[in-house]
């Protein structure tokens, strides 16, 4: 084993409006092009006519039909993600995973689409059993990553962290702790959102004027944190550094923003002018603009900048996930193979501030 300063990212994986799988979503950023879809109204009953799909059309399309029958779409998108991550490489190598395994997923309130449709059979359908016991767990916000942890076998602690846009940053860094805690050898973690006409009716209701523009996206990517890299599987990424701060309303976003980089930049050893690139949220509104404006005065001229929001569409819960999963696919992309470091922030509207320092590997 090779020893580290900190916690590496071994592998990652990804299931988006890309695709489903690694090499899809490294392929889809390097295009360039959103792939949005037209809605069809009579399966999605929503308030806006396009959105940033999955390419599957329910659990079944992603996993089959064996113990799919009353799972819902975040479930399944989190167990695909993780079945990828799983999933051994070209060179025939699997990651280990098992009794020493933990998960750590974040969300935002696990899936809207069950809980409102739990709570309405309950009230609308008929006596005496009124709803389908079945699709109860889909209504508790663990449900996916408990449902993962059972269907891949990871036996370790299973934890759901519930965040908004920073979720997957709450993660990685929960995760980071079991393992300082000695709980648990190599995580899992990331963050999933999938899209329904419920969390569409709710976004709609509760965006400000200047977020409206923005579609709306879903998906789920996952990372594998080790403390000890193999030698036939060599990291991806250290996790140098990751700060968190809360803002108290709009205007303070710049500023807490710009105090969480300054720190963790610190604590990483590395200088604005050594960040070979920086994935940004880009939310939409006055709290992206925030972000730009602390970004801009913080960092050097000609900072590479990887957005996934103008990609892949309003993720919320993933979208952290997703922009370091951008990251890693830039940096598997890049000529250079020379260590480098990459800076991701995000921010949400619910205050929450924070941003991650990654030290990259190379390429692999």
């Amino acid at each position: 084993m090779n020893e580290t300063n900190g916690p590496v990212i071994t592998a990652w994986s990804a299931v988006s409006a890309f695709g489903v799988g690694r090499d899809r979503f490294v392929a889809g950023l390097r295009t360039g092009r959103a792939p949005a879809v037209a809605l069809d109204h009579a399966e999605w009953p929503a308030p806006v006519d396009k959105a940033c799909l999955v390419p599957a059309t329910g659990p079944r399309d992603l996993l089959g039909p064996k113990g799919t029958r009353s799972m819902d779409r975040a479930t399944a998108l989190a167990v695909a993600a993780v079945g990828q991550l799983l999933a051994a490489d070209a060179g025939g190598r699997r990651p280990e995973a098992g009794e020493d395994t933990g998960l750590v997923l974040g969300t935002s309130t696990g899936s809207v689409r069950s809980i409102m449709t739990f709570t309405r059979d309950s009230l609308t359908q008929d006596r005496p059993y009124l709803v389908d016991p079945a699709r109860f767990p889909n209504t508790v916000m663990n449900c996916a990553a408990g449902r993962s942890a059972i269907w891949h076998g990871l036996h370790g602690p299973n934890v759901t962290v519930a965040g908004g846009r920073p979720s997957a940053l709450l993660a990685l860094n929960h995760a980071r702790r079991l393992q300082r805690g000695r709980q648990a050898r190599s995580v899992v973690c990331g963050a999933v959102e999938e899209f329904s006409a419920e969390r569409a009716w709710l976004d709609w209701h509760t965006r400000g004027d200047d977020e409206l523009a923005v579609l709306m996206g879903e998906g789920c990517a996952v990372l594998l944190l080790e403390t000890d890299v193999a030698d036939d599987r060599p990291g991806l990424a250290e996790v140098a550094a990751i700060e968190v701060g809360l803002a108290t309303d709009a205007e303070d976003v710049g500023p807490v923003l710009a105090g969480c980089v300054t720190r963790a930049l610190a604590q990483a050893g590395v200088g604005p002018r050594d960040l070979w690139a920086v994935a940004p949220s880009g939310a939409p509104g006055r709290y992206g603009d925030q972000e730009r404006g602390a970004l801009g005065a913080l960092l050097a001229p000609g900072t590479a900048q990887l957005h996934c929001m103008d990609l892949l569409g309003d993720t919320n819960a993933a979208s952290s996930a997703f922009q370091i999963a951008a990251v890693l696919a830039a940096a598997q992309e890049a000529a250079e193979p020379s260590s480098r470091a990459a800076l991701v922030t995000t921010v949400d509207r619910d205050g929450v501030i924070g941003c991650a320092v990654l030290r990259i590997a190379g390429t692999a």
